[in-house]
């Protein structure tokens, strides 16, 4: 089954445009899971425009599914995530300056680096999790760095899939069978939807867990938190 985690950082978004405490990060993470999302992502960035990483530290008693922190493994997140102790961490290589993800990994370029990472974490019994471009050698290649997972960077699918293009879910096809093979776990997520998500899950042997936050937190803005929780819920185990 393929576990729905909710990525708040929109809510932080929100919260720090105003000042203050509203809406409440730790709030909303807490009634994602009554709501049945399945994990909680957040991904701090260095400048803290959005989740602050006091807010990974409130986030920690509360969270009581899975925790997912998400980052470039710069010093500073390194100490985060091993004082935290999440569930899984998922590494990132995005620039400070990035408005988003936009990058998968070069697993090959920056293995050993990945490795010495990947092994300290592991140490600490952090699962974890490499975003990558779907690109099969990218696949092949993260085997060599230790990771548990692998993450694919959808943006380029829900790109195609909105003109018309269901031909464009096939990189990750191959991808996923590469894993498959190699015995990596399979995440997802970037720019996934109500709209695109169920043909992507039908689609991707193995999917174990994908992480969905823009889209999601703008559908709810018209169709409320609860209800498309539980929309992607259902769209994942039909």
């Amino acid at each position: 089954m393929t576990k729905l985690s909710v990525n708040i950082n929109k809510i932080a978004t929100l919260r720090n445009s105003r000042g203050g405490d509203v809406p409440n990060v730790v709030q909303v993470a807490k009634d994602a899971q009554r709501f049945g999302a399945e994990g909680i992502t957040v991904h701090p960035r260095p400048d803290e425009r959005h989740i602050r990483y006091q807010d990974v530290l409130d986030l920690r008693p509360v969270v009581t599914t899975e925790f997912n922190i998400e980052g470039n493994p710069v010093d500073k997140f390194i100490e985060l995530v091993l004082k935290v102790k999440p569930e899984q961490v998922t590494l990132v290589p995005d620039a400070e300056d990035a408005i988003t993800s936009n990058a998968g990994w070069d697993t090959v370029k920056h293995r050993d680096f990945l490795r010495e990472v990947i092994a300290e974490f592991k140490n600490n019994s952090i699962r974890t999790s490499i975003f990558v471009d779907p690109d099969p050698q990218m696949v092949k290649a993260a085997v060599d760095t230790g990771t548990d997972r692998i993450e694919l960077y959808t943006e380029e699918y829900a790109r195609q899939y909105s003109k018309g293009n269901k031909e464009g879910i096939q990189p990750y096809v191959d991808c996923a069978e590469v894993a498959n093979d190699l015995g990596l776990g399979i995440n997802a997520g970037h720019d996934l939807s109500l709209e695109n998500i169920a043909y992507f899950k039908k689609n991707i042997p193995g999917l174990l867990e994908v992480s969905i936050g823009h889209a999601l937190i703008a559908e709810s803005l018209y169709q409320g938190l609860e209800y498309v929780i539980n929309q992607y819920l259902s769209l994942l185990r039909s």
